[in-house]
C-alpha cells in the first residue's frame, strides 16, 4: 500500500480551509520549527525569522484555499517562507545602503572540497558571506534547489544564480580559511 506524500496532513488542511482553529495550531506546530531553520538560514536575524515565520503562516491559512495538494503542504509553506525572506532582505537593502563589494576579484585559488573543514567554521563563514551569496548559497546547497528555480526566487537569470553560487563558494572557502 503506497501513500502520496502529497496528501500529508490533507485533513488538517482541509479544516484548516474552513477555519478550524485547532487545526491551524495543529499544522503551525508541526511546520514551525522547520520553517524558522529555513527563514535563519537565509535572515541570520532571529528576530526577522520570527516576524517572518509569523506573517508566512498567516498568509498560508488565508490562502490555502491556493492550495491545490501539487505538493507537499510543507513544500507549498516553505516557498511561502523563503520568497517573504527574501523579499524581506530586499526591502532592507533598499533601506540600507549596501556597502559590500559585489565585484570583487578572487584569486584563482585550487577550490578545496567544503567537507575538509570544521561544520562549525563553514557555518561561521558563511554567516560572514554577503547577502546575495548567502542567499545562493543557502538555496542551492541546503534548501536543494537548483539555479533555474533560484533563478525564479530571486527574478535572475540561471547562468547569473550558477556565476554567483561559484563566486560565493570561492569566497566561503576563502572565509572559511582564514577562520
Amino acid at each position: 500500500m503506497e501513500a502520496n506524500v502529497r496528501f500529508t496532513h490533507q485533513a488538517l488542511v482541509e479544516q484548516s480551509r474552513e477555519g478550524d482553529r485547532n487545526a491551524q495550531y495543529q499544522l503551525y506546530g508541526l511546520y514551525v520549527d522547520a520553517m524558522f531553520n529555513v527563514a535563519m538560514r537565509l535572515l541570520t536575524i532571529r528576530e526577522d525569522a520570527e516576524d517572518i515565520i509569523q506573517e508566512s503562516f498567516v498568509e498560508a491559512f488565508k490562502k490555502l484555499d491556493s492550495f491545490r495538494f501539487e505538493s507537499t503542504f510543507g513544500a507549498w509553506l516553505k516557498r511561502i517562507v523563503i520568497n517573504k525572506s527574501i523579499n524581506h532582505l530586499k526591502a532592507k537593502r533598499l533601506l540600507l545602503s549596501s556597502m559590500e563589494n559585489e565585484g570583487e576579484l578572487l584569486d584563482d585559488e585550487q577550490e578545496a572540497e567544503p567537507d575538509q573543514f570544521e561544520i562549525d567554521k563553514i557555518k561561521m563563514g558563511l554567516t560572514q558571506l554577503p547577502e546575495g551569496y548567502r542567499q545562493i548559497i543557502t538555496l542551492y546547497l541546503i534548501e536543494g534547489y537548483d539555479h533555474v528555480e533560484i533563478g525564479e526566487i530571486l527574478g535572475i537569470t540561471t547562468s547569473t544564480s550558477k556565476s554567483q553560487y561559484h563566486r560565493a563558494k570561492k569566497k566561503l572557502i576563502q572565509i572559511v580559511k582564514e577562520l
